[in-house]
C-alpha cells in the first residue's frame, strides 16, 4: 500500500466490517494512524462501549458526533417535505443518513490533516456511492480507501473468521448475522434467509423486530393522536410541542407498539442489481401519511400532481447518493414554495399496521363543502359543465370524426 498515507480517517460504526478494518488499516499501512469518527444519527445502544472497542482494535481516538438534530431537520425534514419515496415504498432511511455522516468525516478529516478517508462499504452497494460523493462534495483531493473492493475476505462470513483469528471483538455471532443499519428514522434488515424473495420475513421471531411489533402482536384497542404542522414541519403531537428528535422518538413509539411502518421491499440498487431489504420505520411511516393527507387540502391540483413528479426526482437523488448537488438545492427551493400553506391538524388512528385519517383541518384548506355538497347549492351552476366537456373532449371528437371519415373512404 502507498507510503504516503501517514493518518486515515475512518467511518467507524464499531460492527463487523469497520472492527475488521482498523486490524487491516494497521497490517496494510504500517505506522499510519487511524482515527475512528462515529456519527450519532439515533443508533442507540450500538453506540455502547464504541471508544473501547475503538481504541482496542488499533484507533488512535474517537470521535462520536451527535448528528441527530442535524439528520431530522437538515435530511429527513427537507425529503419529508418533498413526499419522496424511492420506487414509491421506500422512505430512504439508510440513504440520507449517508450524507450528514460523510459530511462530517470529511470536516474531521480536513481538521485533523489526514491524507485519507476509509469507509466500510462493500462494492456491492449503494453506501459507497453515498459516501464518496458526499465526500468529494467537501474534500475532493481526499484520497478513499474502500478495503471490500481490494482485500481478500469475500463475505461476511470471512470477516467473522478474520475477526476470530485476530481475536477482534465483535457484538454478533453467525447465528444473527443479518445485515443491519439502524438510525433514527428506521432500521433495515439485509442478508441471510432474506436474500431469498421467497422467504417470509420471520416477524415474530425473537430479536427479529426491534422498533416495532408485528400487526398481529399490535393492541386490539386502536390509538388515536393529532399531528400538527407548520410549512410541512411537523411541530406537536396531541397540542404538545416537541423538539424534531422527540418528535420523531415519540411517534417512534407510538407507531412501533402498533406494528406500523414493516416494508418487505426488493429494491433497484443503484450497482445494477436488485436487493431485498426488511425496513422497520414506524414513525416516518405515519409522518409520511399525515403529511400526504394534510397536502391533499391544502395543495391546488396543478401543484399536488406536479410535486408528485419532483418527489420522485427528489428520491432518487436522495438514493443515487446526490444530495450535495445544485439539483437538490432547486428542488428543495420548489418544494418548499409549496409548503407554505401545509399547515394544519391531522388526527390519525393506528391499528394493527394500519394508518387511518381520522380528519383533517387547515386553515388554507382549499376544500370548499359548499362546491363538493352533494345538496343544493348556489355557487355551481351545472350547466356549466356542459360547454367545458365539449371543449375538454374536442380532440378526442376530432380525432373520431377522422377516424370515422377514414373508414368511408376505405370502404
Amino acid at each position: 500500500m502507498s507510503d504516503n498515507i501517514k493518518k486515515i480517517v475512518l467511518a467507524y460504526s464499531g460492527g463487523l466490517d469497520t472492527s475488521v478494518i482498523i486490524h487491516w488499516l494497521k497490517d496494510n499501512y504500517p505506522g499510519c494512524e487511524i482515527i475512528a469518527v462515529s456519527g450519532n444519527v439515533g443508533q442507540g445502544d450500538e453506540l455502547d462501549g464504541l471508544e473501547e472497542r475503538a481504541l482496542q482494535t488499533g484507533a488512535s481516538k474517537l470521535y462520536v458526533e451527535d448528528l441527530k438534530e442535524e439528520f431530522v431537520t437538515g435530511y429527513i425534514y427537507p425529503t419529508l417535505k418533498a413526499g419522496a419515496k424511492y420506487e414509491n415504498e421506500y422512505l430512504l432511511g439508510t440513504s440520507f443518513a449517508r450524507p450528514v455522516i460523510a459530511k462530517r468525516l470529511a470536516e474531521i478529516a480536513i481538521r485533523e490533516g489526514a491524507d485519507a478517508i476509509c469507509h466500510g462499504c462493500t462494492g456491492k452497494g449503494n453506501d459507497q456511492v453515498r459516501f464518496e460523493l458526499s465526500i468529494k462534495a467537501f474534500a475532493p483531493d481526499i484520497k478513499i480507501i474502500a478495503p471490500w473492493r481490494v482485500w481478500d475476505i469475500k463475505s461476511r462470513e470471512d470477516a467473522i473468521d478474520y475477526a476470530d483469528a485476530h481475536n477482534i471483538p465483535l457484538k454478533i455471532n453467525r447465528e444473527t448475522n443479518y445485515s443491519k443499519d439502524k438510525n433514527l428514522w428506521h432500521l433495515s434488515h439485509e442478508g441471510m434467509d432474506l436474500e431469498d424473495p421467497a422467504n417470509e420475513p420471520t416477524y415474530n421471531k425473537a430479536g427479529f423486530l426491534e422498533m416495532c411489533v408485528s400487526p398481529e402482536q399490535a393492541p386490539d384497542q386502536p390509538t388515536y393522536f393529532t399531528l400538527s404542522f407548520e410549512e410541512g414541519v411537523p411541530v406537536a403531537i396531541d397540542g404538545q410541542k416537541l423538539n424534531p428528535v422527540e418528535l420523531i422518538e415519540k411517534l417512534n413509539h407510538l407507531g412501533g407498539q402498533n406494528g406500523i411502518g414493516l416494508l418487505d421491499l426488493v429494491e433497484n440498487r443503484l450497482v445494477g442489481m436488485k436487493s431485498r431489504g426488511v425496513y422497520e420505520t414506524p414513525g416516518g411511516t405515519i409522518l409520511y401519511k399525515a403529511h400526504e393527507i394534510l397536502e391533499s387540502i391544502t395543495l391546488d391540483r396543478e401543484t399536488q400532481h406536479y410535486k408528485q413528479l419532483v418527489a420522485q426526482r427528489y428520491a432518487q437523488l436522495v438514493y443515487f447518493g446526490q444530495w450535495f448537488t445544485p439539483l437538490r438545492e432547486a428542488l428543495d427551493a420548489f418544494v418548499d414554495q409549496t409548503q407554505k400553506t401545509v399547515t394544519g391538524e391531522v388526527k390519525l388512528k393506528l391499528y394493527k399496521g394500519n394508518i387511518i385519517s381520522a380528519g383533517v383541518s387547515s386553515p388554507y384548506s382549499q376544500y370548499n363543502p359548499e362546491l363538493a355538497t352533494f345538496n343544493e347549492d348556489d355557487i355551481y351552476d351545472q350547466n356549466d359543465s356542459k360547454g367545458f366537456i365539449n371543449l375538454f373532449g374536442l380532440p378526442i371528437e376530432v380525432h373520431a370524426r377522422m377516424l370515422a371519415n377514414s373508414r368511408a373512404q376505405e370502404a
